[in-house]
């Protein structure tokens, strides 16, 4: 009997979505988008590759043409996609409701080639009213949405390919890529260093008093003195740390502040004045995709990565509303449901008179969605659902729950009162004194809620005060002076990025996540606890941008470009006539023209890569330069002159030309001895190298033709403490650790890819540490040859995600990063993550889904050239003859190969990941 056939996205939401309609339906997974650009130019059809092989797929000369090839991986998918569409009379594409998700409906559609009525069924929960409903009530494919999402990835493709070898060209293979957003969140980043960099700080000090009064302890700083306001943090210039032209105030330095205090030790306080203001404070909206990744960082610590994967599976398992949205909008029924939880949770008091309705204030907002709520008719409580989440979901929906109730809450309201206390110096002097506290008469929404905040602030700050009048006295116990210095803007968070992106209008915030993971994953920025911290890569790429591509970081054309796409998603403008502005130029230049060679040849690579630091005493420049092996500091403008390696960790606002001198100073020394090896009497010398600090066994001589032994230093090692018995061992590396039950000797060996055990069957193990390379024993060695082998970069790297137990065979599911990109594994089989997919997001079903493809495909083909020998043996009797022209032949071959090789890898710069 013919039912109808529905494909979602994700395994588990067709689980969920197909519990909720029973056999009557079949439900299907696409795995996210079953067809895409080509990865490079060998993918492109023959037919197509004159004209689309040099962006792999896109022929901008003829109307910005794309090819869609389908991997390899998603072959067998679409195959049992066909085949559960034999027998059923409708079609329900039930992918997600924005750009993405209605251009996989697309793809499908042009993919599968159906036969019988096609129907776009879209819901923003995952509940079985929602679902019904969306059944009954389908509509067609939005082709301008499709549009639009074809547009941004034409975008982003020629956006990577054009401007990426121009990175790696003039500042290095460290600059991986470039993007639409990921090139101006870099750019945001490094600009906020640069500020801090240039910042100068000032410093001031005044008195803290502890004072009492009807039995009530209170704290009072100094405000006033003769009449003057002390001087506080806005007074000073950033850029000098002195005051600000005009500014009127006292700043006491700590000599004139315990001065002060001792001329007040016995004067008398009193009340000069009481002020109290009342207040009233709304509760805040109820979450966007980009205010709960704020809220989630701030209060759950969690990176925006983790905070979508976590939204992710709260959503499809029907437990949270649509977690891509920029939407504050709530339906009458969630704000009915919200209504009845608070009545029963909190009491008729805290709610609202009338339902609130919000306004969303973010540039470019769409409002199809609704915003991130508990789903359903009526709402659950954290407590209900806490025995089906794991404790990341219980966290996240706890979160949610209590925005959401907050959302319609009453106003809080409070009390702000300040009291001014006086009194007269020793010397005369007229001191006032502030003290400030806060006391709420209401909660209302704050009974559930309170926001977290970037930066602390005293405006809610409770504090108790005494009940005084004025011309009361007050005792004071404590006048401590305290010292206080003006701070440079803090770095960006994930939280705080992510605001403003989302203030500019930069981006959309289904995409902040990945970005900030892809400006990490590429070496432009690294974590410090949960600050962003630009590296010197990031300043050369951000300056080269800057300067010769200006207007593609330019964080007002970024946001327009937002803009257009939306217009051109509301069917009020073409894609086409965007793309080849953009490109081609209308009246301007266009990244055709930008990234020619007649352009190209004015990019100076060492004035891009220099970040000045300062001058020294004698006026030499100090300058950062970032070259082939990294990042070093050098004195003076000539090459020649002293430079020195720069340590990993040393963030750029706190390189300053003090410190930088002393590196070169270090480096100038040259060779450290630390002391002669035993066995051959020759010195042990530490030195610094490209790659780090390293020792050597004796000098090099001359005109030897080996190199002396060397041996990098442990990355926890300090070079100026090192001892001559640490250098000893290292310079023992490989050590023999000894000979397993078999009689198989075991090496602990330093490698590329970290240390690790290596055992004579060639046979390998990670270690989780360096220090582990010459403390491992024989036991341990032997143990760890007992476990599955890790595989991926860098041993001690933890998984990417756990994702549970393997279906198939018990073993866990891990998400790692490998040498070429991140994959899944179920201990036996290895599978890829899609290119482009954020790997930290992925269910267990995707996973397995993944593995399962990777198992069809069989085992990888070998190269060619790696072929064995054939089993028949050549014959016996070979002319010579023939034998040249095999030569001849077979060098023919290989220079072809390599001359492939060259192209292609010429050919496949980095995607841009927006």
């Amino acid at each position: 009997m013919p039912r109808p056939l529905v494909i979602v996205e994700s395994p588990t939401k067709a689980r969920t979505i197909a519990g909720f309609l029973g056999d009557e339906v079949t439900v299907k997974s696409s795995v996210g988008h079953i067809r895409d650009l080509p990865d490079r130019k060998e993918q492109v059809p023959d037919d197509k590759l004159e004209t689309h092989g040099r962006l792999a797929g896109i022929d901008p000369d003829q109307h910005f043409d794309v090819v869609y090839v389908v991997p390899a991986s998603k072959k067998k998918l679409i195959a049992e996609l066909r085949q559960a569409m034999k027998g059923v009379d409708e079609l329900y594409l039930a992918t997600d409701e924005d750009r993405e998700g209605e251009a996989i409906a697309w793809h499908l559609l042009e993919v599968l080639q159906p036969k019988v009525p096609v129907k776009r069924m879209v819901f923003h929960e995952i509940t079985p009213a929602a679902i019904r409903e969306a059944i009954a009530n389908p509509r067609d494919i939005d082709l301008k949405l499709v549009e639009a999402q074809e547009c941004r990835r034409v975008l982003d493709r020629l956006l990577g390919w054009e401007l990426s070898p121009v990175l790696w060209r003039r500042v290095g293979k460290a600059a991986r890529s470039a993007g639409r957003v990921q090139s101006v969140a870099v750019r945001l980043v490094v600009d906020r260093e640069r500020a801090r960099m240039a910042f100068r700080s000032g410093s001031w000090f005044d008195l803290d008093g502890v004072f009492a009064a009807n039995e009530v302890e209170f704290g009072a700083q100094l405000s006033h003195l003769d009449g003057r306001r002390l001087a506080s943090g806005s007074d000073f210039d950033a850029a000098t740390g002195a005051l600000r032209d005009g500014a009127d105030v006292v700043r006491l330095d700590e000599a004139g502040a315990t001065a002060l205090a001792d001329r007040l030790v016995h004067a008398e306080f009193r009340v000069r004045s009481i002020e109290a203001k009342p207040f009233t404070r709304r509760p805040y909206a109820p979450f966007t995709t980009s205010t709960l990744q704020q809220e989630a960082s701030r209060k759950l610590g969690y990176p925006a990565s983790k905070t979508m994967a976590v939204a992710q599976r709260l959503y499809e398992r029907g437990f949270i509303t649509y977690m891509r949205t920029d939407s504050t909008n709530l339906s009458e029924q969630a704000i009915t449901a919200a209504r009845n939880a608070i009545r029963e949770r909190y009491g008729e008091q805290f709610l609202t008179e009338k339902p609130r309705s919000y306004k969303n204030k973010v540039k470019n907002a769409q409002e199809a969605h609704e915003a991130i709520r508990p789903a359903g008719e009526r709402i659950r409580t954290p407590e209900a659902v806490a025995g089906e989440l794991d404790a990341d979901e219980r966290r996240l929906y706890d979160l949610i729950w209590v925005r959401t109730m907050a959302c319609q809450m009453a106003d809080a309201r409070g009390r702000t009162t300040t009291l001014l206390i006086g009194a007269s110096s020793s010397a005369g002097e007229d001191a006032v004194f502030r003290a400030t506290g806060t006391t709420w008469d209401f909660l209302g929404f704050r009974r559930a809620y309170v926001e977290g905040r970037d930066e602390e602030t005293d405006d809610e700050r409770e504090a108790n005060l005494p009940t005084v009048a004025e011309g009361d006295a007050v005792a004071c116990s404590v006048l401590a002076p305290a010292g206080h210095a003006t701070r440079p803007p803090a770095r960006f968070t994930d939280a705080s990025l992510v605001k403003e992106l989302e203030e500019r209008g930069i981006g959309r915030p289904s995409t902040y996540a990945s970005v900030i993971s892809t400006i990490l994953d590429r070496g432009y920025v690294w974590r410090r606890g949960q600050a962003l911290v630009p590296t010197w890569t990031a300043f050369a790429v951000t300056n080269l941008l800057e300067r010769h591509f200006g207007h593609l970081v330019d964080y007002g054309f970024t946001a327009s470009m937002e803009e257009a796409l939306d217009v051109i998603a509301r069917g009020e403008g073409e894609a086409e006539k965007w793309l080849h502005s953009f490109y081609f130029g209308n009246g301007s230049v266009g990244l055709r023209e930008l990234v020619g060679e007649e352009n190209l040849v004015h990019i100076d690579g060492k004035a891009i890569g220099t970040v000045p630091i300062g001058h020294d005493d004698d006026g030499a420049p100090v300058v950062v330069r970032v070259g082939r092996y990294g990042p070093y500091v050098q004195r003076g403008d000539d090459d020649a002159n002293e430079t020195a390696g720069l340590p990993d960790e040393v963030p750029p606002d706190e390189l300053t030309v003090e410190r930088a001198l002393e590196l070169i100073a270090k480096k100038a020394q040259g060779p450290r001895s630390i002391g002669d090896d035993p066995e051959t009497g020759k010195a042990i010398l530490v030195l610094a190298g490209p790659y780090g600090p390293y020792v050597q066994l004796g000098e090099q001589e001359e005109g030897a033709k080996r190199k002396p032994k060397r041996a990098s230093l442990f990355k926890t090692m300090d070079p100026e403490s090192l001892t001559l018995e640490e250098a000893l061992q290292l310079l023992q590396l490989p050590r023999v650790v000894g000979l397993d039950s078999e009689g198989r000797e075991i090496v602990a060996s330093p490698g590329r890819f970290g240390p690790y055990l290596k055992r004579a069957d060639g046979d390998t193990r990670s270690l989780d540490a360096e220090e582990q390379l010459l403390t491992v024993t024989i036991e341990d060695a032997e143990a760890r040859f007992l476990q599955p082998k890790r595989r991926g970069r860098g041993a001690a790297k933890p998984p990417l995600a756990e994702l549970g137990v393997s279906p198939d065979n018990g073993a866990p599911v891990r998400v790692l990063e490998g040498r070429y990109g991140a994959y899944v594994t179920d201990g036996t089989t290895n599978a890829s993550v899609t290119r482009g997919a954020d790997p930290t997001t992925l269910t267990l079903d995707e996973a397995m889904a993944l593995i399962h493809a990777r198992e069809q495909a069989g085992p990888t083909k070998p190269k060619r050239g790696a072929k064995k020998a054939a089993a028949k043996k050549p014959a016996a009797k070979k002319t010579a003859a023939k034998k040249t022209a095999a030569k001849k032949t077979a060098a023919k071959k290989t220079a072809a190969k390599k001359t492939a090789a060259k192209k292609a890898a010429t050919n496949k710069p980095p995607e841009s990941a927006s």
